[in-house]
């Protein structure tokens, strides 16, 4: 049996490729266009880096991350380090190592990355996965928060998505939370024997997660559960109102959904999903929010943060299901045939000519007959063929066939470089 990927992984071919290269470029132009500029961290970082920011209590930490030990050092003791199952946390940890929380604030990043989290691979959901991200560091204000929300419906607007549904809440900070949390459990502990095991796991860790269970007769306990939006302390409250005000004022309609709670620990305040109705039963394709002591719980100074992560897989899911193609690049401008050795010295010479001056030229690599390289121009839909033989070398000059309508213009061979490839 011959060598196949790893399950959970896919292998992008040039076919495909070019859809990425679409998205990417449009992603690198609407975060310039917002002021973000990128930030490049490593594939894997200190194993303690997402223990401390991700959070023990989450579901990635205890059971999905990619952590090993490649070595031991002069001490006897073994590193560990883990493929990164996110972005936020190592773009923290560069701000503080690289102290850019002492240059002026804010600081505005974005990232196109891959990550890995080891689950059970579904559509859109694979083990290795591509994240576009941003954060902003510095700032408290929630306007910000809500400038992040609009770049990312800007991509989705970009690349003619609709049918999207906006949701937003507040997780509170730890004044509210820890109230709250009291409340919680007062309310769920006569239910959790009818709670499964993973929630009953969460009671004392993370009981705002329970919320979020996906178990149905856990769901049937939670008819009426007390949610954090309604016990928010003044400063949180002032908060989520002027959020949510800045969104109307840039235009952008929202649901209060009260049920979002964030998978990874480091959430305060602001908590929001961007839900497509074109990807089925697991309908999020962007989500984000506030994250005020990260920063410090990584080792740096107390710094706010806000940011999103968006899946490109789920994002091409999202396009495919819409309906939206991503327009092929043309591979060929010209496709230079030829006959005899003469022709095909000069097809050599052209062709390297041509892309210097930024022309996308080919040749016949195959000692193909002009019928059969006729033939391979048609299937990599060159838009113009050009045919060398004796003759045309001798008289210098060839004519250049356009392939879609069958017209034929005659065309010096020191001008093909000028000619306009429509």
């Amino acid at each position: 049996m011959s060598i196949q990927r790893p399950k959970g992984t896919q292998d992008v071919m040039p076919s495909e490729s070019y859809k990425w290269h679409f998205i990417e470029n449009r992603i690198r132009e609407i975060s310039a266009l917002n002021g973000y500029r990128e930030v490049r961290t490593p594939v894997f970082e200190s194993t303690d880096l997402f223990e401390r920011g991700v959070g023990e209590t989450t579901d990635i930490v205890q059971k999905e991350m990619y952590t090993f030990s490649p070595r031991k050092d002069k001490n006897n003791k073994e590193d560990s380090i883990t493929l990164k199952p996110e972005g936020t946390a190592p773009a923290v940890r560069a701000f503080v190592e690289h102290g850019t929380y002492g240059d002026a604030q804010p600081t505005k990043m974005y990232y196109v990355i891959p990550c890995f989290r080891y689950e059970k691979p579904q559509a859109g959901r694979l083990r290795e996965f591509h994240q576009f991200g941003i954060e902003v560091f510095g700032t408290k204000d929630p306007s910000v928060d809500a400038e992040v929300i609009n770049v990312a419906m800007s991509l989705f607007e970009s690349l003619g998505i609709s049918s999207l549904e906006l949701r937003v809440n507040s997780v509170g900070c730890p004044v509210c939370r820890k109230a709250y949390n009291d409340l919680l459990k007062e309310y769920l502990r006569p239910k959790m024997a009818s709670m499964c095991a993973l929630c009953n796991d969460r009671f004392e860790k993370n009981p705002m997660r329970i919320i979020d269970c996906k178990e149905e007769r856990c769901q049937a306990q939670l008819t009426d559960v007390p949610f954090i939006a309604d016990h928010l302390c003044p400063d949180c409250q002032d908060h989520f109102d002027r959020f949510k005000r800045s969104l109307e004022l840039i235009g952008l309609d929202y649901i209060v959904d009260k049920k979002i709670v964030r998978g990874l620990d480091y959430y305060t305040k602001t908590a929001f999903e961007i839900v497509s109705n074109n990807i089925g039963a697991q309908g999020t394709v962007c989500g984000g929010g506030r994250y005020d002591g990260l920063i410090a719980d990584i080792g740096g100074p107390d710094t706010p943060g806000v940011g999103f992560g968006l899946g490109l897989e789920r994002l091409l899911m999202v396009l495919e299901n819409s309906g939206i193609e991503i327009p092929e690049p043309r591979l060929c401008d010209i496709f230079i045939a030829y006959m005899g050795e003469v022709g095909e010295a000069e097809s050599i010479r052209l062709v390297h000519k041509l892309r210097k001056a930024g022309v996308k030229a080919e040749k016949d690599y195959l000692g193909r007959s002009l019928k059969a390289q006729m033939k391979y121009a048609n299937k990599i839909k060159a838009a113009y063929v050009a045919v060398l033989g004796e003759n045309e070398v001798n008289e210098g000059k060839a004519k250049i066939k356009n392939m879609a309508d069958g017209s034929e213009t005659e065309v010096l061979l020191t001008n093909f470089g000028e000619f306009e490839y429509k």
